[in-house]
């Protein structure tokens, strides 16, 4: 019996293997999706054709009926970014799109501060997002880790590298911007400025070069008005969007009508009342809960916040987690309400008419994650970094 358990824990605390299962099952959901044919990996077509229709200089974001159902609502520079993957046959573009988004994930894993059983514990416990989001081909999952590296690279005082983060996030889904929250942190502020000046120059410009500058600028004119329709769509009842803050109050009142700004005028100020405390500053473990209040915040303020988008809120409750100095039965309980209600609720740990009836009806799935945000502001207005956190 104990060498069983001295084996599940050498297996469970080695993040080499539960790497290696990332990888294994972005290729797998992959190659399964493509065997199943194209109504399994619409996602994929949708943003094979970003490049595509860049290429032939039509609208981005008009429904293409024939080809993918849905609607596009990334920048034209993602064309840039699919279109290696694109060129390829589509079975070997999904798999390596997917890999590459999963590589981009774990290096961003690695570079966290905690030791290599953290780290592996830390994957295993995102690894149900993880699928979810794998499944849809999400470039979420490579937007968790570019926002993760953004925030180590200041620590790292790598102003280039991270501000490069950002802006590639920014051109292609505008959620980028949340890599400022760190703003504060950086010590040469100039050259990050400069250098994302620089970056952002060159970001726009890229498309044009397959393209045309008239094209580039009528679709970030179409990109704009499309992400305006799209907010207003997300917030219809009963839909598998808006599974944020805003979308539990407009199901559980079934008032669609209650805009986003009545939920942002509270949620920013105590967002950022945290950053008074600039004596905390120094501390490493204060601005990596800045980063989790970050990537929590993100998704439970966006009325576009979908399942798989929360492989980016459940990294934030990772970093929080993996933060605490002692692990109480109080925060452990969290942790599994979380991985329970949040990551397996749309499962078959649950029977459908619970999720359909329950869950997506009343955009249950944020509710963990929003207890959590609420905790993790009270520690960061409240505790000393200095001596209640450790790596």
């Amino acid at each position: 019996m104990k060498n069983v358990k001295d084996f599940l824990l050498r297996f469970t605390g080695n993040y080499k293997i539960i790497f290696t299962i990332y990888v294994i099952v972005a290729a797998g959901t992959a190659l399964v999706n493509y065997l199943s044919g194209p109504q399994s990996y619409n996602n994929y077509l949708l943003y094979k054709y970003v490049f595509v229709h860049t290429l032939e200089q039509k609208n981005l974001f008009l429904q293409y009926p024939d080809i993918f159902f849905d609607s596009n609502h990334y920048g034209v520079f993602f064309s840039a970014l699919i279109a290696p993957f694109a060129i390829l046959q589509d079975g070997v573009g999904m798999i390596a799109w997917n890999i590459a988004n999963t590589i981009i994930f774990l290096f961003a894993l690695y570079k966290l501060p905690f030791s290599d059983k953290k780290k592996s514990f830390f994957a295993w416990l995102c690894l149900q997002e993880f699928i979810t989001a794998s499944l849809y081909y999400q470039f979420n999952v490579a937007l968790t880790g570019l926002l993760v590296l953004s925030a180590i690279y200041i620590y790292e005082r790598k102003e280039v590298e991270s501000v490069s983060a950002i802006v590639i996030l920014f051109f292609v889904k505008i959620y980028g911007i949340v890599g400022l929250t760190q703003f504060p942190f950086i010590k040469n502020k100039l050259k990050f400025v400069i250098s994302g000046l620089v970056i952002g120059g060159i970001c726009f410009v890229i498309p044009m070069i397959y393209s045309s500058p008239v094209f580039v600028f009528q679709s970030y004119y179409d990109w704009f008005h499309s992400l305006v329709d799209k907010n207003t769509e997300n917030q219809i009842l009963g839909n598998r969007q808006d599974i944020s803050l805003m979308g539990v109050f407009r199901r559980m009142t079934g008032d669609v009508s209650i805009s986003n700004f009545v939920f942002l005028a509270f949620g920013i100020p105590l967002f950022a009342a945290p950053y008074i405390r600039i004596r905390q500053y120094q501390y490493y473990s204060f601005r990596l809960m800045i980063l989790a209040s970050s990537l929590l915040f993100l998704v439970l303020f966006s009325s576009s916040s979908e399942s798989p988008t929360y492989i980016i809120a459940v990294t934030g409750v990772m970093i929080w987690f993996f933060l605490q100095k002692e692990k109480t039965p109080f925060l452990i309980g969290l942790l599994v309400f979380v991985i329970i209600f949040t990551s397996f609720s749309t499962s078959d740990l649950f029977p459908r008419f619970i999720k359909n009836d329950y869950i997506i009806k009343y955009s249950l799935k944020a509710v963990p994650c929003i207890i959590i945000w609420f905790k993790v502001t009270y520690e960061l207005l409240t505790r000393d970094f200095k001596k209640d956190y450790s790596f």
